[in-house]
């Protein structure tokens, strides 16, 4: 029991909470040539802005109770194995009864069948502590994707046969879980930590689902078949913002109805459609729920003076992307395109290179409450609330920290931080690091990956280094 205690301690299931999407977008989206960001505003060759779409509304407090505790997900481990092998943890979400004892991102339900199991919910990916708090939102830069779990989750699938039987409900209420990471542990490695796949975990399981019925089926929908799959890596970005996008995702990609884009996480074990429709109802609710989230506070001091000389620099030359802020603030929702923005095309291009049109047809995308991929030729300028808290920067993490960020010569190539949420750099505004000669270690951030690039975003560049400094200053109190 200690070796798996020891196992399960540092290669506990990949739950999959961070599924944001269901098939791989459908549009190829052309550009042509963009100025710089200097030319006037008025002919936005080079952004494009994403409407906006009408929402659902809901309750907040019903939406927070399904998030942390609700049945989206439905097959995992059972509880008395998962008690054995975990020790209590801090009960951060003040919950009751078996919830009181799990960790945030672990939630106990009751399986189809009846056995009572542990599975994760959507914190996995989108709760962090920073600097020993808890904040529930945040996208976390922690999480390990880099080996291959299957042994372990087999591994699992045995402790639950000693326990309790190859035919009992609590093996039953694992194999869907069992089976799905057989499948799709292999095929979602990152080659370093602290980035997330969600791209790729949607494109394997979207595969495997019939697009009406969403019923699971063995052999893909599709005879397409990549020549060799990259994972390609993404920053998870933090849920506070979500109340001010237009399009969920770095491309421009999730637009429509947000609950149904959100309850997405539940197609990991899930039945059918009809399963599908019941779960969609209480996402309405988690919607609700995550636009009363707010940005963390600048924990410490902040130079009034050198703040108020940032906001006008940021007002000149950040604004007319990013947006403004303040009781008047207005967030513009542009896309820019690849050919200005010059961060890693990868993610873009995967996207908008892959000609199908499933998700639109799927049970995703009809009905009254229709959601919608549509990527774009580029990556949106995220709102920039809570922005010093949200370390490492850029959509697929490559860049430590808001100084780097903002001066593109300092940033390295190789570069290696010890993932504790609380060696926080506070005049940086990031990650503590340090640089390396050479990548070849999972804890190494290697630029020279493909989809891991840190070029691009080169506009701080010619600001002064007062400049630079007031805006960083300025973004303390976003």
């Amino acid at each position: 029991m200690n070796k798996f205690r020891n196992s399960w301690k540092y290669h506990q299931p990949l739950m999959l909470a961070f599924l944001i999407a269901l098939f791989i977008p459908f549009a190829q989206v052309t550009s042509s040539a963009a100025p710089s960001l200097n030319e006037s505003k008025s002919k936005n060759r080079y952004r494009t802005r994403i409407p906006a779409s009408e929402q659902r509304s809901g309750d907040p407090q019903k939406g927070y109770k399904y998030l942390v505790e609700g049945d989206y997900i439905v097959s995992g481990i059972p509880i008395d194995l998962f008690s054995m092998a975990r020790s209590p943890a801090k009960n951060q979400l003040k919950r009751k009864g078996d919830q009181a004892a799990l960790a945030y991102h672990y939630t106990a339900v009751t399986a189809p069948n009846g056995a009572r199991v542990v599975t994760s919910n959507c914190l996995r990916c989108h709760a962090q502590t920073l600097n020993g708090k808890f904040i529930l939102g945040l996208g976390n830069s922690t999480v390990d994707f880099t080996a291959d779990r299957t042994s372990t989750v087999s591994m699992v699938d045995k402790m639950i046969i000693g326990m309790h039987g190859s035919d009992s409900p609590q093996r039953q209420a694992y194999k869907t879980l069992h089976d799905r990471f057989l499948l799709i542990s292999p095929l979602i490695q990152t080659k370093v930590r602290g980035v997330n796949p969600a791209d790729n975990l949607a494109f394997v399981l979207g595969r495997h689902r019939n697009p009406e019925t969403l019923e699971w089926i063995e052999k893909p929908t599709t005879t397409e078949k990549p020549k060799k799959i990259v994972v390609i890596p993404t920053d998870v970005p933090p849920l506070w913002l979500l109340k001010k996008k237009n399009a969920l995702y770095y491309t421009g990609s999730g637009r429509g109805d947000f609950a149904r884009l959100i309850m997405a996480s539940s197609l990991l074990t899930l039945k059918d459609s009809t399963e599908a429709a019941e779960i969609d109802k209480n996402f309405a609710d988690v919607l609700a729920f995550l636009e009363t989230l707010e940005a963390p506070k600048w924990p410490k001091e902040i130079d009034s003076t050198k703040a108020l000389k940032g906001k006008q620099v940021f007002k000149d030359e950040c604004a007319r992307c990013h947006g403004t802020y303040g009781p008047d603030g207005e967030f513009p929702n542009y896309m820019i395109k690849l050919d200005t923005i010059k961060t890693d095309p990868t993610l873009s291009n995967w996207q908008t290179s892959v000609d199908s049109h499933t998700y639109a047809n799927s049970w995703f995308g009809k009905g009254p409450y229709a959601a919608r991929l549509e990527p774009g030729n580029g990556y949106i300028a995220p709102p920039l609330d809570g922005i010093w808290a949200t370390a490492p920067y850029l959509h697929n993490g490559s860049v430590p920290d808001i100084l780097t960020l903002l001066n593109s010569k300092l940033r390295p190539r190789f570069w290696q931080r010890n993932f504790n949420t609380s060696d926080y750099d506070f005049k940086m505004l990031g990650w503590r690091y340090e640089k390396r000669e050479a990548g070849g270690n999972t804890n190494i951030y290697d630029t020279t990956l493909p989809g891991y690039g840190n070029q691009g975003h080169t506009f701080g560049d010619d600001l002064s280094e007062e400049e630079r400094q007031a805006v960083m200053e300025y973004l303390k109190t976003l």
